[in-house]
């Protein structure tokens, strides 16, 4: 894991157990259960693995349910709260309480630069804020430098415009919101497809592959 320089952050994944018939349903089909969830994992791994390379001072894995021996050392782990995803949110950056960028496990193809990007935006300067959007509607990253409930609870999520309300609540905030680029949030088959094509070295695309050559 590379070592922190400059303004400190933590560096967060949300991310969810990849327990066949709990992840990726919306793969099945053409996939089977157990199919969809070794995607997951490999979309899991693979966020995992680019996020350490992220230099920054944490790095935090909210997780919905246990963490089992895919964990890579050096990550801290901590429950996501109950509620909507608007709650856990809100949650997983005040118990930061501090400068952090927060991404999903869905974009295993992110960036780590961006990343970093966002981290240092946020840690360097309390009024601004990151945001990069989904190509769904939602959004895959979000950086804050005193980030909690206030600044996602109420905002309508997995809709097609959440994404552009999520940029309304920061705004209304009254942040600076930067945007980075958009990114593929891979819930369906197709998308599976694109974004292994995009990153097709990671154990993402390797677990898609394995899928494709059962279909073939």
């Amino acid at each position: 894991m590379a070592e922190q320089a400059g303004p400190a952050f933590t560096a967060i994944v949300l991310a969810k157990t990849p327990v066949p018939g709990r992840v990726k349903t919306r793969l099945c089909p053409p996939c089977r259960p157990d199919e969809a969830a070794d995607i997951a994992l490999g979309a899991l791994l693979d966020t995992l693995n680019s996020v350490g390379l992220v230099p920054a001072d944490r790095h935090l894995l909210v997780l919905d349910g246990t963490p089992g021996a895919w964990l890579p050392e050096d990550w801290e782990v901590i429950p996501q709260c109950e509620g909507g995803l608007d709650r856990r949110l809100g949650a997983a950056f005040a118990n930061v309480a501090g400068p952090a960028v927060l991404v999903g496990m869905d974009t295993p193809q992110l960036d780590p630069t961006i990343v970093e990007a966002a981290g240092r935006t946020v840690a360097s300067d309390h009024r601004r804020a990151v945001l990069g959007l989904a190509n769904d509607g939602g959004f895959w990253i979000v950086a804050l430098a005193r980030g909690g409930p206030a600044d996602f609870e109420g905002v309508p999520m997995s809709v097609d415009d959440t994404g552009s309300r999520q940029l309304d609540r920061l705004t209304q905030r009254g942040l600076i919101v930067d945007q980075v680029s958009t990114l593929t949030d891979v819930d369906r088959w197709d998308e599976a497809r694109s974004v292994a094509k995009v990153a097709p070295h990671g154990q993402f695309a390797r677990a898609v592959e394995r899928v494709t050559a059962r279909l073939v």
